[in-house]
């Protein structure tokens, strides 16, 4: 089989594959992963509460769009004394740690201390966009220009978050 016709390199598993009898032609060949596994499903619910929290967005009281990651990290995942592995630190030496929302948008949670954050809002946010601009928002909440961009991956290269 040809990888172009598989739709990805024929080392990869693929869940089952679109048959000739499948009414699309365009996808005959092409690999499908099923969908996701109960414990599957668990684990990314656990990390999505984790890294981001468990309302990321809102509407708030006037009725408009808001942001606010609100994670429920240990200190062992910016700094594990158990490990022979440096921690990463920052320019300013706060211990960070680091994911992609939405595949896109790298976040980054600055943590001087590397204490641990249970549901603790952000102090600040610098969100900077892929034309190279930065906004700098103070208080635990995104406000709706910028909320509705990151909700989009619209322009919005990272969002730096500052505890």
């Amino acid at each position: 089989m040809e990888p172009e016709v598989y739709g990805r390199p024929l080392m990869e598993c693929s869940s089952f594959i679109a048959s000739s009898a499948f009414p699309d032609p365009e996808l005959h060949g092409r690999g499908f992963l099923a969908r996701l596994s109960g414990s599957t499903a668990e684990f990314m619910s656990m990390w999505k509460h984790m890294f981001i929290g468990p309302t990321p967005f809102f509407v708030n009281d006037e009725g408009n769009v808001e942001m606010q990651l609100v994670p429920a990290l240990p200190s062992w995942l910016f700094e594990d004394e158990t490990s022979d592995n440096d921690p990463t630190l920052d320019e300013d030496g706060s211990h960070v740690v680091s994911f992609k929302l939405f595949a896109k948008i790298l976040v980054i949670y600055h943590n001087p201390g590397a204490k641990n954050i249970y549901g603790e809002s952000p102090k600040h946010y610098k969100v900077t966009m892929t034309d190279g601009s930065v906004s700098t928002v103070d208080g635990p909440t995104i406000p709706t220009e910028l909320a509705l961009k990151i909700r989009r991956t619209t322009g919005v290269a990272s969002v730096d978050a500052y505890f």
